[in-house]
C-alpha cells in the first residue's frame, strides 16, 4: 500500500519534468533545424518560460490551495494580480538584457527624443507586449486552480471509494456473522437428529459444515478467492440447507465442475440462495428453486430462481438476507463497475435472479 501510494506521488512530479524537459528541448532543436546555428541558445526564452513557470508554481503550490481553495477567492484573486505584476517587470527587465543589449543606450536615445519631442509615446509594442502577458497570466492562473481542482476531485473520488470498500468490508462481515448464528444453529439440530438414523450422512454433514466454518473464517477475509472455493462453499451451504427442506420441493442444482478458476469477491452469490431457501419453500404449496452457474473464458454467468411461497410474499422486502439485494448491488458497481449485468425480476409467484460478471482486469 505504501508502495503504491508512493508512486501515486511521484507520477505527476515525473510529468512535471517531462514537460520541463520538452520546453527546454524542443525550441533548440527548431533554431537549430531552421537556422542553422547550432551554438545560439535562445536564453530569452528560457528566462520568459522560467518566470511563467515561477508564476504557475506559486499559484499551484501556494495561493490555489491556502486560499482559492478555503473559499479565499477574494484574496485569491488579489494576492494572484500582485504576482503578475511583480513579475511582469522581472520579465520585462530580462527582455531588456537578453532582447537589447544596448538598453542604457536606447534609454538615453529614448529621454533625449522625449526632450525634443514632448508628446513622444512608447511604441505600441509595449502595449502588445503587456496585453499578451496579462493573457498568458490568465490562462496560467486558470490552468493552475484547473489542475488543482481536478486533483482535489480525483482525490476526493479515491477517498468516497476508499469509504465505500470499508463500509461493503464491515457488511460483508455482517454477513458472514448472520449466516453463522441463525444457520449454524439450525444445522447441527438436523445433524444431531440425523446422528441415531443415519450416522454416514451425519458425519458427511458434520464434515461439509467444518469445510463452511472454515471458509467463512479464514478464505473469505481476502477481497478476492478462487472461483473453486466459492463454488464448493455454495455446494456445501445447499447440501446441508436441504437437510432442513422437504422432498416435495424441486431443487435443481447445476454447478460448474471444471470451471476456470476466476477470481471472485467472497461470498458474492450466497445472498441470493439465502433469499431462494428463505423465501421459496413453501410447505402447504408446491415451490421450487434452480440454481445455475456456467463460466465462458473470464465471464461468469448465475441465475437463482425459485417460487415464492404465499405466506411468505407479504413478508419479503430487499433487507431479509444478510447484506441485502441493495448492498449486492453496491459490491457490484464498486468492484466491477460497467462490467457486470444483473437483471431481478420478481412476481407474485417467481422470484428471479440473473448475473453476468466480466472478472477480466
Amino acid at each position: 500500500m505504501n508502495k503504491l501510494r508512493a508512486k501515486r506521488h511521484r507520477l505527476p512530479i515525473i510529468m512535471h519534468l517531462l514537460v520541463w524537459l520538452v520546453l527546454i528541448i524542443l525550441p533548440q532543436i527548431i533554431i537549430s533545424r531552421y537556422s542553422g546555428n547550432n551554438n545560439f541558445i535562445a536564453w530569452g526564452f528560457y528566462v520568459n518560460a522560467f518566470i511563467i513557470g515561477v508564476i504557475f508554481y506559486i499559484n499551484y503550490f501556494w495561493l490555489v490551495p491556502k486560499f482559492y481553495m478555503n473559499n479565499k477567492k477574494a484574496l485569491f484573486f488579489l494576492l494572484a494580480v500582485v504576482v503578475v505584476i511583480c513579475f511582469y517587470f522581472v520579465l520585462d527587465y530580462s527582455n531588456e538584457i537578453f532582447h537589447n543589449p544596448d538598453r542604457g543606450r536606447r534609454v538615453a536615445e529614448e529621454i533625449e527624443r522625449e526632450a525634443r519631442e514632448p508628446r513622444f509615446r512608447r511604441p505600441p509594442f509595449k502595449l502588445m507586449q503587456i496585453y499578451g502577458y496579462t493573457l498568458l497570466s490568465v490562462v496560467i492562473v486558470g490552468f493552475s486552480i484547473g489542475l488543482r481542482a481536478i486533483e482535489q476531485y480525483t482525490a476526493s473520488e479515491k477517498r468516497q471509494k476508499e469509504l465505500e470498500k470499508e463500509k461493503l468490508n464491515s457488511e460483508l462481515a455482517f454477513l458472514k456473522n448472520q449466516v453463522s448464528p441463525h444457520f449454524f444453529f439450525n444445522t447441527l439440530n438436523n445433524i444431531y437428529s440425523m446422528v441415531a438414523i443415519n450416522t454416514d450422512d451425519a458425519q458427511a454433514s458434520i464434515l461439509k459444515l467444518s469445510k463452511l466454518m472454515r471458509y467463512l473464517l479464514y478464505e473469505s477475509e481476502h477481497g478476492e478467492t478462487m472461483l473453486s472455493a466459492e463454488v464448493e462453499f455454495m455446494r456445501n451451504y445447499i447440501d446441508l440447507m436441504q437437510l432442513r427442506v422437504s422432498q416435495k420441493v424441486d431443487i435443481q442444482i447445476d454447478l460448474p465442475d471444471n470451471q476456470n478458476d476466476l477470481k471472485i469477491p467472497p461470498l458474492l452469490f450466497i445472498p441470493f440462495i439465502e433469499n431462494a431457501f428463505k423465501h421459496g419453500i413453501s410447505y402447504r404449496d408446491k415451490s421450487f428453486i434452480k440454481v445455475e452457474m456456467k463460466t465462458e473464458a473470464e465471464k461468469v454467468f448465475f441465475m437463482c430462481e425459485n417460487s415464492v411461497a404465499k405466506e411468505k410474499a407479504e413478508k419479503r422486502d430487499e433487507n431479509h438476507s444478510g447484506i441485502g439485494l441493495e448492498n449486492v448491488k453496491k459490491r457490484l458497481n464498486l468492484l466491477f463497475a460497467g462490467k457486470y449485468d444483473l437483471n431481478i425480476d420478481s412476481s407474485q409467484e417467481v422470484f428471479s435472479v440473473k448475473l453476468e460478471i466480466d472478472t477480466a482486469k
